[in-house]
């Protein structure tokens, strides 16, 4: 009989550190990790269902945190820094290179890999060339037998036409969406906003897993934090 520990569910956390970035916006960015952590420490058993990991992106993109079990008590969680301008394509070139190593590993490890889900959170326009972003968005995607869902998260000066580009899948019967920071909405805050929405579907999904279903769940429109919006890919043209 099949182990229900041998199901596990990758979540990445891609995060923009670009030089908007200063600031309280940064703060709240780190203060993602220690709330997941909180969350999971508070239901211990999802935390067999899901595994969790951070790539934070400026000029370049780097591994912050590994994808890991985030109760493990050998896990140190990193301290993000401002660096530079906002390549997507080095984020999401990055972050084909994680999920294709990470899945690999862990069925080399006897596990079930459910499709990753990568929570993409930015302040601001990609600053590469618009053909390189969208190719290397679409090497992740289209071009990729282990694409992830993709959901999209933009506060302050993030360009809505440019993230609703990124949902993915973006029709269909599993179709993501985007969150929005609203009009007057404090954008540290709205990171905050989005650390929840990012907690609640781990903790949905989880325990989703651990009843027998499998998949990324994200929360309802009623159930998102004031000054937070859903959207689909038809909403910005």
């Amino acid at each position: 009989m099949e182990s229900e520990k041998a199901k596990l569910l990758p979540f990445y956390l891609v995060i923009d550190v670009s030089a908007s970035m200063t600031g309280d916006k940064l703060k709240q960015a780190n203060a993602i990790m220690p709330a997941v952590v909180d969350a999971l420490s508070d239901a211990p058993i999802l935390s067999d269902k899901v595994r969790f990991g951070v790539i934070d992106f400026g000029t370049d993109a780097l591994v912050r945190l590994p994808l890991c079990d985030l109760l493990d008590e050998n896990v140190t969680l990193p301290a993000l820094n401002v660096r530079g301008a906002t390549s997507y394509a080095a984020a999401f070139r990055l972050l084909r290179d994680e999920i294709e190593s990470n899945v690999k590993q862990l069925k080399a490890d006897g596990f079930q890999v459910h499709r990753p889900a990568v929570f993409f959170i930015s302040d601001g326009e990609p600053t590469d060339r618009d053909g390189d972003w969208r190719d290397a968005f679409r090497d992740l995607t289209e071009n990729f037998p282990t694409y992830p869902n993709v959901v999209p998260c933009g506060v302050d000066a993030a360009n809505p036409k440019t993230l609703a580009s990124l949902i993915y899948p973006a029709s269909g019967p599993k179709a993501m969406q985007m969150y929005l920071m609203q009009d007057g909405q404090n954008p540290a805050d709205a990171i905050a906003m989005i650390a929840e929405i990012l907690i609640s579907s781990m903790l949905a999904s989880g325990q989703s897993m651990a009843q027998g279903s499998s998949g990324l769940i994200l929360p309802a429109k009623q159930d998102l934090p004031n000054g937070i919006s859903a959207h689909s890919s038809d909403d910005f043209v």
